[in-house]
């Protein structure tokens, strides 16, 4: 029986579930599982253990990530993104001078709100699906850390930018924080998974192309 890893190219419009009950089915595969959550609005890189790589789940999760993200500052949603309810809009009163500096201050150790639309748990039910009925629960605050913002273009109201971080950061939780500091409000558009450690977009394959020979075999993965 083969076990290791898969690096999946995942499509924006699905969900990360979807995404690898579809490769279970057209490989034929007895167990599968994804090692880090992204959501139908999301995209990019989505790395699924296969079999006894399964059981590597936390060590993968514990990998640093880097992303692609888009925000769109002056409307606030329910969500954090635009897959939720328009619950604010004001006017950008910032110049982009302001925005990319005020981008910066996420860089480095903070403590982080998770939205209320996210796969935590709480007494073992994912937040979204309390939110979706009404009920917003709200979690402690997590130690997060930004190491480093690069490539940031701001084209009003969209402020696009790659960022690397630590386990548990949430881009969405980002973008309604720059925009609650611009007074503004703001919510994430685009969101590309870029790397999971060393694992890397550009290596990864999509849902239908994926193939048993792509599979990296459990012996070769090494963490250091």
């Amino acid at each position: 029986m083969n076990s290791g890893i898969f690096l999946i190219n995942k499509d924006k419009g699905i969900s990360s579930n979807q995404a690898i009950q579809k490769i279970k089915k057209r490989l034929d595969i007895k167990k599968i599982g994804h090692f880090g959550t992204l959501d139908p609005l999301a995209e990019g890189l989505l790395i699924c253990g296969i079999n006894k790589g399964t059981k590597l789940s936390n060590k993968f999760l514990n990998l640093d990530k880097s992303y692609f993200s888009r925000i769109m500052l002056g409307i606030q949603t329910s969500t954090d993104d635009s897959e939720g309810d328009i619950i604010l809009k004001k006017e950008i009163q910032v110049d982009e001078n302001e925005i990319i500096e005020m981008i910066k201050t996420f860089i480095g150790e903070s403590k982080q709100k998770p939205p209320f639309f996210s796969a935590l748990k709480h007494k073992g039910k994912p937040l979204y699906k309390y939110a979706r009925e009404g009920k917003f629960v709200e979690k402690q605050p997590r130690h997060i850390n930004v190491y480093n913002i690069s490539r940031i273009t701001v084209d009003n109201p969209f402020v696009s930018f790659e960022i690397s971080c630590s386990k548990g950061t949430y881009i969405r939780s980002i973008a309604r924080d720059l925009g609650n500091k611009l007074n503004c409000g703001g919510h994430l558009v685009e969101l590309v998974r870029l790397s999971q450690g060393k694992f890397e977009l550009n290596d990864a394959k999509k849902v239908d192309d994926v193939e048993m020979e792509d599979l990296i075999d459990i012996e070769k993965l090494a963490f250091n």
